[in-house]
C-alpha cells in the first residue's frame, strides 16, 4: 500500500495486484474511489462535484464503492462520510475504518490483494453502542457510465419439477420492467446504463452470488456469499442493481444480524477486473463463460 494523491484529495491508498490498481479515500469514506488497468480508465463512476471535498455535514456521494446499512432508510443509510479514515495494514491486508456515526455504528472496509487483477473486501459494521442493534451490511459499487451490468437468474425449472415460487425479484415504486434498457433471458438479465435516462432498480436473490459489468472494452465481476433461506432484508434480495443518468450500480447484501454492543457483523465480496474481454452475446454461452470467472474467482486463495 502507498500513499498518493487523487481526485483532489491529497492522500488516498494505492492497492494493486497484477496490473489492476484500487484507490482508497483517506480523508473521506471509507470509499474505493477508482479501480482501473494501470493507466486505464476508471471502471467505477467519479461524481466532479463531490471530488476533493471533505469535513462537513451534507452526505455527498463522492461515487466509487462504499458500504451502508440496510434497508435503506435516509437517517440511518445516509450517514455522511466526509471524515478522515484510520487505516493500518495486517499482513497483505489494507484496512480501512471510519469513525463512529451518530447511531454508534462504526464501517471498515478490509482490502486483500489475491493476485490476477483481483481482491478481497470484507465489509464489516461494528456496533458501539449500549445496546444490541439489528444491521444489514450493504455493498454498493458505482459504476462508470456507458457499460452493461449482467447477473444470473435462478436455474429455470419446468412446471412439473417445482409448483411453488422459489425466487423473489423485489420492485421500487420507479422499477419499470418494459424499460428498453432491461433484457431478459431464462439464463440472465442485462441492464444498460443511458445518460439520457432516468432512475431504474431491482433486486433479488441471486443463488449463484455474481454480477458482472462490462465497459471500456473490460470486464469486471463481484463475487458475494449467498445463503438460501436466510434473512436478507428487502424481501429476501441478496443481490440489487440501480441506474440513472450518472451511473450503474452493483449492490450486495449480508444477511440481516442482531449485533450485540462491540461486536460486528460483515460479508465479503471479491473483484475481478479482466482486461479486454466482452460478454458472449447468447446467453446460455454468457451465463457459462460468467459463471466459470465467477467460481474460478470464488476459488482463489
Amino acid at each position: 500500500m502507498e500513499i498518493v494523491p487523487y481526485g483532489g484529495w491529497d492522500r488516498c491508498a494505492r492497492l494493486t495486484s497484477g496490473d489492476v490498481e484500487l484507490i482508497v479515500t483517506l480523508e473521506v469514506g471509507p470509499r474505493v474511489i477508482r479501480c482501473g488497468l494501470v493507466g486505464g480508465p476508471n471502471e467505477f463512476c467519479e461524481h466532479p462535484e463531490d471530488m476533493g471535498h471533505k469535513g462537513g455535514g451534507p452526505y455527498r456521494s463522492y461515487g466509487g464503492h462504499r458500504l451502508w446499512v440496510a434497508p435503506e432508510i435516509d437517517a440511518i443509510t445516509l450517514q455522511p462520510d466526509n471524515d478522515p479514515v484510520d487505516h493500518i495494514t495486517e499482513g497483505k491486508t489494507a484496512v480501512f475504518t471510519s469513525k463512529a456515526d451518530r447511531w454508534h455504528v462504526q464501517k471498515e472496509i478490509r482490502i486483500t490483494p489475491l493476485g490476477g487483477g483481483s481482491f478481497e473486501l470484507e465489509h464489516r459494521l461494528y456496533n458501539h453502542g449500549a445496546h444490541p442493534l439489528e444491521l444489514t451490511t450493504w455493498a454498493l459499487t458505482q459504476l462508470a457510465p456507458g457499460g452493461e451490468a449482467v447477473f444470473p437468474m435462478p436455474a429455470f425449472k419446468a412446471h412439473t419439477e417445482e409448483v411453488l415460487p422459489d425466487r423473489p425479484l423485489a420492485l421500487w415504486g420507479y422499477s419499470d420492467l418494459s424499460d428498453p434498457r432491461w433484457t431478459w433471458s431464462q439464463a440472465i438479465g442485462r441492464l444498460r446504463q443511458d445518460p439520457a435516462r432516468g432512475p431504474q432498480k431491482i433486486g433479488m436473490f441471486c443463488p449463484q452470488g455474481w454480477a458482472a459489468y462490462a465497459n471500456h472494452g473490460n470486464l469486471w465481476v463481484k463475487a458475494f456469499d449467498a445463503v438460501p433461506g436466510g434473512d436478507y432484508a428487502d424481501y429476501g434480495c441478496n443481490f440489487e442493481t440501480f441506474t440513472n443518468q450518472k451511473m450503474l450500480e452493483l449492490e450486495s447484501l449480508g444477511e440481516v444480524t442482531i449485533v450485540d454492543a462491540d461486536d460486528h457483523t460483515g460479508h465479503r465480496e471479491r473483484w475481478q477486473l479482466i482486461r479486454e474481454t466482452s460478454v458472449a452475446v447468447e446467453s446460455a454461452a454468457a451465463l457459462a463463460q460468467l459463471t466459470g470467472i465467477a467460481d474460478k474467482l470464488k476459488a482463489k486463495t
